[in-house]
């Protein structure tokens, strides 16, 4: 890479990327902008560490997520020098700071902004950029990483009742960018995407408001589109015990994998019409919880744990039905398995016939995929599935955290 790192992106700029912001303000052309002032503590998560942020992070208000794949005539050097690259924006991107001392107005006149501009004055609203890993990338004959694969990290296999879309599924490389204001995600993705011009293109991406789970107990238990409370038994993130056992991957046959956790996301649509005609009681018998306040049919509150021996005079028999989602999700019926949650509500619009195109982008962090694979399978006899679909469907393998000075998936190279 000659004449440096963000030289080269900005002449990408020059005769692939789009969006041009003109100078405005008291910048002369030519000028680099002072932009180095941190933003405010209380909205900065950190980008370095041992773990990668995003994951067991507070779970913030909004997501947009990308799935990209590498350029039919990208090489080694090219993936190597993207990581290096997104790594150096990312880092600035969760300060609440542009993506180059440059930025959207400090470059001149006279090329395309290095920052697309659209995030200036939100600081960083506690913006996390994610990256992963996916089995193609690790395919043989394309840049020599055949041995650098997770034996974990293969392609999910086929669940009852999948309708599975290409263009939902798979892909080469993620980013996952949570924020509290959705434009900083958006901004995000929107710059990580010009970087990578001529080297990877986006394949799909997925805007998600409104948390489905959360990663503390000091966050309210959110809702679905449903209207029932989801993510109650979730790992959280003061749980070192569980997060070491379900969640990161150390002792994977990669050292690369050492703080690091495999990413599930699956695009789950909701037939929301037909479940807005199902009456109370049988959504509850489905769901297996209580929907004002969360608690499992057998009694207590929004934590209590179910107990499947209850019996339920009215239903004539368990209170907590056989098929429902509650009872075969539990831990006691997937020999212990849990996952770490932080999906996300979509909604997009109508379709032909005006029902809404919603539902549930799934996003889990699991130490193997067999904990996934495991409770998906007890999921085919969920009565819940009659008003599901699942649409999209991406593994991922998620390194361990960045240091300081370091490139996210050095140790691929």
């Amino acid at each position: 890479m000659t004449g440096g790192r963000w030289s080269r992106r900005s002449a990408l700029g020059l005769i692939g990327a789009a969006g041009a912001v003109g100078v405005t303000g008291g910048f002369a052309a030519g000028v680099a902008r002072d932009d180095d002032a941190a933003a405010p503590q209380e909205s900065v998560v950190p980008f370095h560490g041992r773990h990668q942020a995003g994951i067991t992070t507070r779970v913030q208000q909004h997501l947009y997520f990308a799935s990209f794949d590498m350029t039919s005539t990208a090489t080694r050097e090219d993936l190597k020098s993207l990581l290096a690259d997104w790594t150096d924006a990312a880092a600035r991107l969760t300060q609440g700071r542009e993506v180059s001392p440059e930025g959207a107005t400090g470059g001149g006149p006279y090329k395309p902004p290095d920052d697309t501009g659209e995030a200036l004055g939100l600081e960083a609203n506690a913006l996390t950029l994610t990256f992963g890993f996916g089995p193609t990338l690790f395919a043989a004959n394309r840049f020599g990483l055949e041995s650098k694969r997770p034996k974990e990290l293969v392609d999910l296999p086929s669940f009852a009742f999948d309708l599975l879309e290409d263009r939902f599924s798979g892909g080469d490389l993620c980013i996952q960018a949570c924020a509290d204001d959705p434009q900083v995600a958006v901004h995000a993705i929107r710059n990580l995407s010009r970087i990578a011009f001529g080297r990877a293109q986006v394949r799909w991406t997925q805007l998600g408001y409104g948390r489905t789970s959360t990663t503390s107990k000091s966050q309210s238990t959110p809702r679905n589109l449903f209207g029932f409370k989801d993510g109650t038994a979730n790992v959280f993130s003061n749980d070192d015990a569980d997060l070491g056992r379900w969640v990161w991957a150390d002792g994977s046959d990669q050292a690369w994998m050492n703080g690091g956790t495999f990413l599930v996301a699956r695009k789950i649509q909701m037939l929301i019409e037909s479940w807005d005609r199902v009456r109370l009681e049988e959504q509850e018998a489905i769901v297996g919880r209580d929907k004002a306040r969360g608690a499992p049919l057998s009694g207590g509150s929004e934590f209590t744990e179910p107990d499947f021996d209850v019996v339920s005079t009215a239903a004539r028999g368990p209170a907590i039905p056989a098929d429902s989602h509650v009872r075969l999700a539990h831990p006691e019926r997937n020999g212990g398995a849990r996952m770490l949650r932080r999906g996300y509500n979509f909604v997009e619009g109508n379709n032909d016939l005006g029902q809404l195109n919603a539902g549930l982008f799934f996003l889990a962090f699991v130490r193997s995929p067999e904990q996934f694979i495991g409770v998906q399978r007890s999921l085919a006899q969920d009565a819940l599935n009659e008003y599901i679909r699942h649409i999209g469907s991406a593994i991922f393998a998620v390194p361990g955290g960045i240091r300081t000075g370091e490139s996210v998936g050095s140790g691929l190279f």
